[in-house]
């Protein structure tokens, strides 16, 4: 059996690597490189039971197992570690605790920590560009194969249910089993078969040098911006650099992952408010000013399964702010769906037939 994954992020690289765990052959296609996208350039944080209560619980769950287990199952390093999380808001001008020492050492005065909402146990991190070039030379390591080009089209059978291949920039890679994992991009495939809308919501992030100075303590802030609140999240990871963001907007979705580009002002925002959080923080220290689109479905929820009215094609995409923690079981599930037939974690929530499909007039449009 073949299966071709469209797609280089964190979902591909996993679902790619359950799979020649499972001897299936693998055909990863990418446009652009490996982790090009969202997947290189998130925060990296996991939470092993923020998502209780909701339908991606199990799921989160059993991903946060995973990521704890990936570091004695694949070579490399990509930081896993383990954190703590707090939450809490910078003072207003006008606050009388705006000069008030913060519970934090590293953080500046007035920025005041309400109370911890992760502990060691709970919340950890890992740096997700390498964790998935990692994952994905795992695979390879393994046997897969990976192909850059863009993908423009399905091959199907005479019937034009069952799916037999891509076409790649005019060529052909058959396969009995293709899976769509483009992250925002997938949005392209509802062109070649019945798929829900997916979205692209851009966000902006500023990656500093801060080496051991700043400890293993995740922020979620209320900061104000021009008159309004800001949730601004602080991300220090195992390498010595901190991942922060905020300012999240809607924006057209290039058709070129590698054109992406943040907006000016956002980043000007983005870090005159870091640098009121810490003097760590300083113009000297930036690594990188950017952003990336994540995949936002209708729902909210993702897409993982057997897409509607066809045979060998299957879909892992709409994944939010939760991407990177959830792709490890997102591919241990397809790997167990094309194999088997069934999956350990119910993806019934997650059924792409539960949302309308887009009419692919609208995306021609565009």
């Amino acid at each position: 059996m073949r299966v071709v994954i469209c797609g280089g992020g964190v979902i591909g690289a996993c679902t790619a690597w359950f799979l020649r765990r499972r001897g299936i052959d693998v055909i990863v296609v990418e446009r652009t490189e490996v982790a090009a996208a969202a997947s290189g350039k998130a925060g990296g944080f996991l939470a092993g039971d923020w998502c209780a209560g909701t339908p991606l619980d199990a799921l989160a769950r059993r991903s946060f197992a995973l990521h704890a287990q990936l570091p004695e199952q694949i070579a490399g390093d990509w930081g896993y570690r383990a954190m703590s999380a707090y939450s809490g808001f910078v003072a207003a001008d006008s606050d009388p605790r705006r000069d008030s020492p913060s519970a934090l050492g590293w953080l500046s005065d007035g920025v005041i920590i309400a109370q911890r909402i992760g502990t060691p146990k709970t919340t950890s991190i890992v740096h997700p560009g390498k964790f998935t070039s990692a994952t994905m030379n795992g695979a390879l390591a393994l046997g897969a194969e990976l192909r850059l080009g863009r993908v423009t089209g399905i091959v199907r059978d005479a019937d034009e249910i069952a799916a037999k291949g891509v076409e790649v920039e005019g060529s052909v890679i058959e396969a009995d089993a293709v899976v769509i994992a483009m992250g925002p991009w997938s949005l392209l495939a509802a062109q070649w078969m019945s798929l829900p809308a997916v979205y692209g919501q851009r966000s902006p992030s500023i990656v500093y040098d801060t080496g051991a100075d700043v400890p293993a303590d995740a922020l979620f802030l209320e900061h104000e911006d021009g008159g309004n609140a800001v949730s601004i999240e602080v991300f220090p990871r195992a390498d010595g650099s901190t991942h922060i963001t905020a300012l999240s907007d809607v924006a057209p979705l290039p058709l070129d992952p590698a054109a992406v580009t943040p907006d000016q002002d956002a980043i000007a925002r983005l870090q005159a408010m870091s640098e009121r959080l810490s003097p760590l923080f300083r113009p000297e220290k930036i690594i990188a000013r950017q952003a990336c689109f994540r995949p936002v479905t209708q729902d909210g929820l993702p897409l993982i399964g057997k897409v509607p009215h066809s045979e060998g094609l299957y879909v892992a995409t709409g994944h939010n702010v939760w991407g990177i923690l959830n792709a490890p079981a997102t591919g241990e599930a397809l790997a167990q769906l094309i194999a088997e037939g069934t999956t350990q974690i119910d993806l019934s929530p997650f059924d792409p037939a539960r949302l309308s499909p887009l009419d692919p007039s609208l995306l021609q449009a565009r």
